[in-house]
């Protein structure tokens, strides 16, 4: 499907994996069937993925330091959907020289997290109130 063959960086042989795409061609405005390659998707993602890591960066610069060396130790966390992108792990632990890992669900951690913690009463006034 095509969300197992989006990537963040071109494959090793700039092509990887091709695939058969249907849809609506914009110019003629009729059904049109294409085939497309892991490496036309990396440079179609190369502007977003360069802006994530534009911003990681900008994070990092603006993180206290006393939450940037438990950074350094313990690397970043990457959650959500744009987490599932083959590969923007490897491109962020490139360019920022930091451990940087997939969460176990990263769909689903964020709001299981914020449950856990609203059910938590040392965290519950600061997450309601703030």
């Amino acid at each position: 499907t095509k969300q197992e063959v989006g990537i963040a960086r071109p494959p090793a042989d700039g092509i990887g994996v091709t695939i058969q795409i249907k849809g609506r061609d914009l110019v003629n405005g009729v059904p049109k069937e294409i085939s497309i390659n892991q490496g036309q998707i990396a440079e179609a993602l190369s502007e977003p993925v360069a802006t994530i890591v534009e911003g990681v960066r900008v994070a990092l610069e603006n993180t206290a330091p006393e939450l940037a060396a438990d950074i350094v130790d313990q690397g970043i966390v990457l959650t959500g959907g744009g987490a599932l992108l083959e590969g923007l792990d490897e491109v962020l632990r490139d360019e920022t020289g930091l451990p940087v890992t997939v969460a176990e669900d990263p769909l689903t951690c964020v709001a299981l997290g914020t449950g856990r913690a609203l059910e938590d009463p040392m965290y519950r006034g600061v997450l309601l109130n703030g």
